[in-house]
């Protein structure tokens, strides 16, 4: 069975293969419907790989997951308590929840460039402090 780190790298290698389909910011205003619910299933699936990586160290930790309606909002607020992310973190990637939720529960037809530009412009320098705060984390 992998270990912890090789469980993690493996939904890094994930993440990266998502982040390598997305579309440069300056594209978006001109995607068809189509490519534009496509990039937004990236930047849903790139949220999901996050919740991955904290779902796994919290279990490896023994720690009970958080359960209920707004579960994935206390995943994040139980990794910033046992600094597993910065509360700086919390709040970049809390910005990917609140899109996940969007995208989960309104039509691909409310999709609008301008909702997705800031996530796609942001996403590799949000990407890059959550492993940051994960590597210090994981080499304590």
């Amino acid at each position: 069975m992998a270990n912890l780190k090789e469980k993690v790298e493996a939904e890094y290698e994930n993440i990266d293969n998502l982040i390598s389909e997305l579309p440069e910011k300056e594209r978006l205003p001109f995607l068809d419907f189509l490519q534009l619910a496509g990039v937004a299933t990236i930047l849903h699936n790139f949220y999901n790989g996050i919740e991955n990586i904290l779902k796994l160290i919290l279990k490896e930790d023994h720690t009970p997951l958080p359960e209920g309606s707004s579960w994935h909002k206390n995943l994040l607020n139980l990794a910033v308590k046992k600094r597993i992310i910065t509360e700086l973190t919390k709040y970049q990637v809390g910005e990917y929840l609140a899109f996940r939720h969007f995208f989960s529960h309104a039509y691909a037809l409310d999709l609008y460039a301008e909702k997705v530009e800031p996530l796609v412009e942001n996403l590799k320098k949000v990407y890059m402090d959550f492993k940051n705060d994960i590597s210090d984390f994981l080499n304590k």
